[in-house]
């Protein structure tokens, strides 16, 4: 399969089964072009044929000379011989074999708070209630989680676990309990716990700050930008804004991890669809690694994003690329969460064929110790999967999801992006078509949208190098 498309000057063509990436003239351009409306599948020998030198002649014989038509083709022979043009799909074959794979559970999100001090406008969790009752996980409940995870995870060391909430400082005891435990348990199983922290901020202070950096692996700062588009979707519960308190301790946290192993992460509405500002605007502020993801709701709510706000919404993925291409020109460059594409050796097969790993190596816990396939999941009694207790009771939950893959869902078969992002987010499929094994429209219109912006920033960037 080829994708070709032009962004920032730049002719970009992509061969999706190899996975590699061809800057081409304007000729080159064409010629695969002409050569894809045949098939997806070229080889050596095919394209030496009369019916292929007849077709480009017919073609594009006003626009370009034989002898230049010759010789790009003779290139694109050479791309075809050495694999990196016009590649079949190899991978198909493997999905049967990935969906039968043992899979060893690598990581939880516990909910060590279902409860929150802010009152988001957007929040999946309903300040932290989850379609059920405020909580907070005891530390027996989340002693018996790493338990769990520890004897379910097989012969990996590494084991990662998330403190999520609602917000998990208002049970902050309980995290550093939990910690010190794994700790402890790390030396007598031959393990190794990387603990990240989910949090708004409110109750961020030095003693948070100095616990986080000592034990911390990673840590998400929930920012959604400027300071009257942060308000106004993410208040307290009396309205008012929470910008300015937690942006300074954002920023002294962030400096106190020389600007690395965190990320600033947003969401973006139909409110502020010129997102870029508030990329540009965590830039202005001295962060280094953000992310800004677009919301997901039904269209009744006001804030959803709606099918004709992407040409606005590409737009503006457009207007950060080319942003963050000066910045770091200017020396002064910083990471993008949805940009940051690996081109050379990226995640495992499995991994790009099926993607987070929900409900099989990754599951959440409640605070009581309910076990659902991810945190989006939690409340939807039909994904209870089982409880700290008892283990996994339902595995024909677990069986669904590991089927779930890009060649089981007809809408990645011919998507260029599928080994990006895997299919896509399947709590987000259930949510909009009662189906895991489905896919959020708009969410696809906009991966495909960030794939391409962040293939041709390596282009642009590799061509300085040059």
């Amino acid at each position: 399969m080829i994708h070709q498309y032009e962004n920032n000057g730049y002719r970009i063509v992509l061969d999706v089964n190899s996975g590699c990436v061809h800057v081409v003239d304007g000729i080159g351009y064409d010629v695969i072009a002409c050569l894809a409306d045949i098939s997806q599948e070229h080889t050596e020998e095919s394209l030496k044929s009369e019916g292929i030198w007849e077709k480009l002649l017919k073609e594009l014989k006003e626009k370009y000379s034989e002898e230049e038509l010759k010789e790009t083709l003779d290139d694109v022979t050479e791309l075809v011989k050495a694999g990196q043009l016009f590649t079949k799909d190899l991978y198909e074959g493997f999905a049967g074999e990935v969906k039968k794979r043992k899979t060893v559970v690598k990581a939880l999100c516990l909910h060590i708070a279902h409860d929150c001090n802010l009152a988001c406008k957007y929040c999946f969790a309903e300040e932290g209630e989850y379609h059920g009752r405020r909580a907070l996980m005891s530390f027996d409940v989340g002693k018996k989680a790493l338990d769990f995870l520890i004897a379910n995870s097989g012969s990996r060391r590494n084991l990662e676990v998330d403190f999520f909430g609602g917000e998990p400082l208002m049970n902050w005891q309980v995290v550093k309990d939990l910690v010190a435990y794994g700790r402890e348990q790390e030396k007598l199983h031959g393990k190794h716990f990387r603990f990240t922290l989910t949090t708004n901020g409110v109750l961020l202070n030095d003693e948070v700050q100095e616990f986080v950096n000592k034990e911390m692996d990673n840590v998400v700062l929930s920012l959604d930008g400027r300071k009257e588009v942060n308000d106004y979707m993410r208040p307290f519960r009396n309205g008012k804004g929470s910008y300015e308190l937690i942006v300074p301790k954002f920023q002294k946290l962030a400096d106190s991890r020389n600007q690395e192993k965190y990320y600033v992460r947003g969401t973006f509405t139909r409110k502020n669809l010129d997102f870029s500002k508030d990329v540009i605007h965590f830039a202005d502020l001295g962060f280094k690694q953000m992310s800004i993801e677009p919301v997901v709701g039904e269209e009744s709510e006001e804030y959803a994003i709606r099918k004709e706000d992407l040409p606005v919404i590409f737009e503006e993925y457009d207007k950060l690329a080319k942003y963050m291409i000066e910045r770091e020109r200017q020396g002064k460059g910083f990471n993008f969460f949805h940009f940051m594409i690996d081109l050379e050796g990226g995640p495992c097969l499995a991994k790009r064929l099926s993607g987070c790993g929900s409900g099989t190596e990754y599951l959440a816990v409640t605070p009581w110790g309910d076990f659902y396939p991810c945190h989006q999941f939690v409340g939807e009694e039909e994904f209870l999967m089982g409880n700290v207790d008892e283990g996994v009771t339902h595995p024909e939950i677990a069986d669904d999801f590991r089927g779930c893959n890009v060649y089981s869902k007809e809408k990645c078969r011919n998507c260029f992006a599928r080994f990006y992002c895997s299919g896509g987010c399947m709590a987000n499929s259930h949510k909009f078509h009662g189906s895991i094994h489905d896919t959020y429209d708009i969410a696809c219109d906009m991966e495909q949208k960030r794939v391409e912006c962040a293939i041709m920033i390596k282009a642009a960037l590799a061509e300085e190098r040059k």
